[in-house]
C-alpha cells in the first residue's frame, strides 16, 4: 500500500546502476528525488583539479562531510515541501565507503605502489580515523533511522564502469555491498532486494510499493539515462579540464599525507 508519505532509499555500491534506477523512479512516479550533488561534482568544486585516486583521508572525509551535508539540506526541503522523496543512496553511504576504505586501503582504485606507499606512512593516523568514523556513523544511523521509511537494496549485478571515476576496487565494492545491507538491518529497516533489468527494477518497486504511474516505465528509463549521461559528460569534460598531472613534490605530498 502506497504512503502518503514516503521516503524511499535506493542504496547500492558503485556500479550497480542506482543513479539510473533512482532517476527513473522519480520520473515514473512523480515523486521528488533528492537532487544532491554527486562525489564527482562536489570533488570539482571542493578540489579542482584533483582526482580520487590523489586524494588523502582528510580530503576524502571533507568530501564525504560535503555530501552529507548536501543530502540533508536536500531531505529537509522536500520532506518540508511534500513529505516523501526517492533518494539515490543514503546517508549511510558516506560512512560505510569510510569504514570500507580502512579495512581495504585509503585509494583502492590507485596503483599498487601508491596503495602500499599510503597504508605505511597512514598507519600513525589510523587510530584517530577508526575514532572519527565511529563517531560519523553514529550521526548517520541516528539520521537513517529517523529519516528513512524504507529500503531498497540493488546487489552488484553489472561489471564496474570502466569510465576512469570510479575510485574503487572489485574487492572494495563487494565489501561495501555487503556492508551497506547489513548498516540497513542494524537500525531495523531491512532493504527489499530488488534485481534485474532497469524496466523490471523500476517495475518490482513501483509494485512493491503501490507507487503511481505518470510516465510509463520504459519511457521514464529512457529519459532517465539521457539525463545522466549528459550530466557525466559535462562532470568529466570539467574534470578533464581542471586536472593536472602533478609534479614530484605534490607526488609526496599526496602520499604523505594520510
Amino acid at each position: 500500500m502506497y504512503k502518503d508519505e514516503i521516503r524511499l532509499v535506493i542504496s547500492g555500491t558503485y556500479s550497480t546502476g542506482k543513479t539510473t534506477t533512482t532517476t527513473a523512479l522519480s520520473i515514473a512516479t512523480g515523486i521528488p528525488l533528492i537532487n544532491a550533488l554527486s562525489a564527482r561534482e562536489i570533488l570539482t568544486d571542493l578540489y579542482p583539479g584533483r582526482r580520487f585516486q590523489d586524494m588523502n583521508a582528510t580530503e576524502l572525509m571533507a568530501l564525504g562531510l560535503k555530501r552529507m551535508e548536501e543530502r540533508i539540506r536536500e531531505e529537509v526541503v522536500l520532506y518540508q515541501k511534500t513529505g516523501s522523496f526517492i533518494s539515490d543512496g543514503s546517508v549511510l553511504n558516506e560512512w560505510i565507503y569510510g569504514t570500507v576504505r580502512m579495512k581495504v586501503g585509503i585509494n583502492p582504485g590507485a596503483t599498487f605502489t601508491h596503495r602500499l606507499a599510503k597504508a605505511v606512512l597512514g598507519l600513525p593516523a589510523r587510530s584517530f580515523f577508526r575514532k572519527y568514523l565511529d563517531a560519523y556513523g553514529q550521526v548517520a544511523n541516528q539520521h537513517a533511522k529517523e529519516w528513512y521509511t524504507d529500503a531498497v537494496h540493488l546487489p552488484i549485478e553489472f561489471d564496474m564502469d570502466p569510465d576512469g571515476h570510479r575510485p574503487v576496487s572489485e574487492k572494495y565494492r563487494v565489501l561495501s555491498d555487503q556492508e551497506l545491507r547489513t548498516a540497513f538491518i542494524d537500525i531495523g529497516l531491512e532493504p527489499k532486494i530488488i534485481t534485474g533489468k532497469q524496466v523490471e527494477r523500476v517495475q518490482q518497486i513501483v509494485e512493491s510499493y503501490n507507487l503511481p504511474i505518470v510516465v510509463p516505465i520504459e519511457e521514464a528509463v529512457q529519459l532517465a539515462e539521457k539525463k545522466i549521461q549528459g550530466n557525466r559528460e559535462m562532470v568529466a569534460q570539467r574534470i578533464i579540464e581542471q586536472y593536472s598531472e602533478p609534479d614530484f613534490k605534490e607526488k609526496v605530498s599526496i602520499l604523505t599525507k594520510y
